[in-house]
């Protein structure tokens, strides 16, 4: 299968494309990888995002699309993959569009994991992290330390990172309505769009998305 995953920060976006991706049995492309690969590699695209990115830029479309085309062109993509953080804007899925009319492919589904803004801020702006080298993951409502403010592995002080604030969250989501969101109403006009609520376990996120993701393949 080739899908495309769409959440808003918060949305366990990263964790589901992870999941979904190993009982698929496809590759997990995500911007995050494919700067780091091509950053590491030192490939010419990788040299020419390094320059963004060290400015504090984003990394420019026609970059990322290339980054995308040529991941998307190895062996173990050619029966599908799952694009996490890509398209993250409705210019570049048309420009995905139209690789992918290129290479004679077609996706088969988009999966928009919705969540309540209410959840997202409690979900995000609940987390501590550990001060020490180990950064232990708490949240003060999900998992919290059993003494408030102190890591229970060990013992170091806990802290809210500054972009997991409640004012940067509604940032990050005002960015996501205004520039990705859009992607999702363009794909529902292909009929490609499917939408899962991701409220709940990880698990019952992961067989709500395999049963819609199913539900899709069989429609074909």
């Amino acid at each position: 299968m080739r899908i495309v995953l769409v959440g808003p920060p918060g949305a366990g976006k990263g964790t589901q494309a992870t999941r979904l991706a190993g009982k698929l049995s496809v590759p997990h492309i995500s911007t995050g990888d494919l700067f780091r690969a091509n950053i590491s590699r030192q490939t010419e695209l990788g040299k020419r995002a390094k320059v963004f990115m060290d400015a504090g830029h984003l990394v420019p479309d026609e970059l990322t699309i290339e980054m995308a085309k040529d991941r998307m062109r190895q062996p173990d993509a050619e029966n599908g993959f799952l694009l996490d953080g890509f398209p993250r804007n409705v210019s570049q899925a048309e420009a995905l569009d139209e690789l992918l009319k290129t290479e004679a492919i077609k996706l088969d589904a988009v999966l928009d994991l919705e969540i309540p803004e209410g959840e997202i801020i409690k979900r995000i702006a609940g987390r501590r992290i550990c001060r020490s080298r180990s950064a232990h993951v708490f949240h003060v409502s999900y998992s919290p330390p059993r003494k408030r403010g102190v890591c229970d592995v060990c013992g170091d002080q806990l802290y809210q990172r500054d972009d997991d604030s409640e004012e940067t969250v509604r940032k990050r989501l005002e960015v996501y309505c205004t520039q990705t969101e859009p992607i999702i109403e363009y794909y529902k006009a292909q009929g490609l769009a499917v939408t899962i609520s991701s409220l709940g376990s990880v698990d019952e996120v992961t067989r709500r998305a395999l049963e819609a993701l199913m539900r899709e393949d069989d429609d074909e």
